[in-house]
């Protein structure tokens, strides 16, 4: 998981870029960064935060005996699709030629919310989540999470309490 977040943050700092070259480029260059940039919400990171909703928390929440101890970074979840909705629609509205300048603060808006968003999101689960996994799974337990984050399809149970290590 900790690989997988370092990949997908290797992309952050690039929401932070096309929003800060907002203005400062053409049209057609912000429209290029946002479709690069829609792309890789909507096909690599909503997808990560889906496995992690069907398989890393509900670990978590029994590991730390309380059901609502992802509740937050849900919350986080719902709040990243929202602002990809955002700017999905605003990705609509540049692709069917509406000038930058009326779009521009809300898009700008949009990227630098999903850079914080995103960004904090990560730094939670490093610091608060991944060091309570590695306390209590085994290696084989870890693996099995590993495998069923790449495919969470709802036969990928999370790993029962007698593979966490004690």
């Amino acid at each position: 998981l900790r690989l997988e977040h370092h990949a997908l943050a290797a992309h952050l700092d690039a929401l932070r870029t096309v929003a800060d070259s907002i203005g400062e480029v053409g049209s057609e260059t912000t429209l290029a960064g946002v479709d690069n940039l829609h792309g890789f919400l909507t096909h690599h990171l909503l997808p990560h935060a889906q496995a992690e909703e069907a398989v890393l928390y509900p670990l978590v929440d029994q590991l730390s005996g309380v059901e609502i101890a992802t509740a937050t970074m849900r919350r986080d979840h719902a709040a990243i699709s929202r602002l990809t909705g955002q700017l999905a629609a605003l990705r609509h509205e540049l692709q069917a030629g509406a000038p930058l300048g009326s779009v521009d603060r809300e898009l700008r808006r949009a990227l630098y919310g999903l850079h914080v968003l995103i960004t904090q999101h990560f730094a939670n689960e490093d610091e608060v989540y991944l060091p309570m996994l590695d306390r209590h799974l085994d290696q084989a337990a870890a693996d099995t999470v590993t495998r069923q984050m790449q495919d969470p399809t709802p036969a990928a149970a999370p790993p029962k309490h007698s593979t966490i290590a004690t």
